[in-house]
């Protein structure tokens, strides 16, 4: 641990087990010499404690349990709010004689101390102007570096330099009930802080513009509108998530939020700022859920999969011979398409478990794909090729 380090120790019972936690804390290597600490305290019945010799200065506050979440929560705050940005965007709006601008507003997460700024593709979607401004007041002008539907996530750049950038964390090792911590500008007042708890994990929810987003936090921590780009931050002041979305009746916070995990927003944003775009695998198919509805309507023995209703001329699934659909269901030209049932070793359910097996390979990964066609079970194999941009 570097110095001026904040450190959260809990104990109930004697000096013993304290002096034990000290131990550990140095056997580990948490505390050294060099460093200065403060270190909470708390249970239900903490005792004092003398610093050991040799440290240079350690800083003991003893609390109960629900003041430590306090005192905790307010240093994540104050520590995280310099790498959080207001975002004010302007758009045009469509179907009028002249130009009308209509003003939006979001957050954004600043992610390098060079300007790089990580935020919702939704916040700056179709935007001809946009506008963050720092903790501090400054304001600047930023311009657009790329943005990726499918997940909702956006990059945009100002031109700053020596900024703070937020500590990102680990989204894969999320748990219910962790605590969350949203900061964000809701309702176009700056600066606020919400805390929650995370309510669960891989979600799936559906973006503006159709796409399903998959592996979103639930948390209950309060976001509203406004709060979009802003972090989603665990005890620890590590972003966790990107908040993107709330559930509700009312158009308000009904107790529901959604973030995307930052492990994914980090692989996203760090493709667009090196590449310019996302660079995703692709097999060529649109498809729809075989449900067991379905397929007793379609007379079939079978009862789950993905049924092929389109190949994509030039695909890697025509290439591999895969078919889709033909005609109208009823008619005596209709043909099904193929039903993936297998890929991967792995078993397809629906479409939705098409699109993870793909994402969980690489460009040019092969992958055996087993499917149904004519009352029998066939093999083939698919090289995955790079989604085209205008997918």
């Amino acid at each position: 641990m570097g110095k001026g380090k904040l450190l959260l120790v809990s104990f109930t019972s004697s000096v013993l087990t304290a002096l034990l936690v000290f131990a550990l804390l140095f056997y580990t290597g948490v505390l050294t010499k060099e460093g200065s600490y403060t270190l909470i305290i708390y249970g239900n019945n903490p005792e004092k404690l003398s610093v050991p010799r040799g440290i240079e200065k350690v800083n003991l506050i003893f609390v109960n349990s629900s003041l430590a979440q306090d005192v905790v929560v307010t240093r994540i705050f104050q520590e995280t709010l310099p790498s959080v940005v207001h975002i004010t965007t302007e758009r045009n709006a469509t179907g009028f004689s002249h130009p009308v601008p209509i003003e939006g507003t979001g957050t954004g997460i600043i992610i390098r101390d060079d300007g790089y700024i990580l935020t919702n593709d939704h916040v700056v979607e179709n935007a001809s102007r946009i506008i963050v401004v720092l903790h501090t007041g400054e304001e600047y002008e930023a311009k657009l570096v790329g943005t990726d539907p499918m997940t909702d996530i956006a990059v945009i750049k100002i031109p700053a330099s020596n900024l703070k950038p937020a500590r990102l964390g680990n989204s894969s090792q999320l748990k219910p009930g962790q605590l969350a911590i949203a900061i964000g500008n809701p309702f176009r007042f700056d600066n606020t802080v919400t805390v929650g708890v995370i309510s669960a994990i891989n979600r799936t929810i559906e973006a503006s513009r159709g796409y399903k987003i998959r592996g979103i936090i639930q948390t209950d921590a309060a976001i509203n509108p406004g709060n979009s780009g802003g972090p989603l931050i665990n005890s620890h002041g590590e972003v966790i998530g990107v908040n993107t979305a709330i559930f509700t009746t009312s158009e308000g916070f009904q107790g529901i939020g959604f973030a995307i995990p930052i492990n994914t927003a980090r692989e996203v944003a760090e493709s667009i700022i090196e590449k310019g775009k996302v660079i995703r695998p692709w097999m060529g198919i649109t498809g729809v859920d075989l449900t067991p509805q379905l397929a007793e309507e379609l007379n079939l023995s079978i009862k789950q999969g993905a049924i092929v209703i389109d190949v994509t001329p030039g695909s890697p699934a025509e290439e591999a011979g895969l078919q889709g659909s033909e005609g109208v269901p009823g008619e005596e030209s209709f043909r099904l398409g193929d039903i993936i049932v297998e890929m991967a070793g792995i078993e397809i359910k629906n479409m939705d478990d098409v699109i993870n097996v793909v994402l969980m390979h690489k460009i040019g990964d092969t992958i055996e794909v087993k499917y149904y066609r004519n009352g029998e079970f066939n093999v083939t194999y698919i090289t995955l090729g790079e989604r085209p941009p205008n997918l």
